[in-house]
């Protein structure tokens, strides 16, 4: 990783963020479509964010079975 690169929390951070922001679109949703969209993004977000955890997870076994 680059300095550059954002980081597991940060990632994670970004995808809760869009998460909420999918859901808050949702509740306005006007058309079925446009709720079934707001849905699709925001389950979306949550999936990259529950990836991103195990990914954490797994790098943290990785580094402890090193020790």
């Amino acid at each position: 990783m680059t300095g550059n690169d954002p980081g597991v929390d940060e990632l994670k951070d970004r995808q809760r963020a869009q998460e909420e922001v999918a859901r808050e679109a949702l509740e306005r949703a006007v058309t079925p479509a446009e709720a079934a969209k707001q849905s699709r993004r925001a389950d979306k977000a949550r999936y990259l964010r529950e990836k991103l955890q195990e990914r954490e997870e797994a790098e943290k076994d990785a580094t402890g079975a090193d020790d």
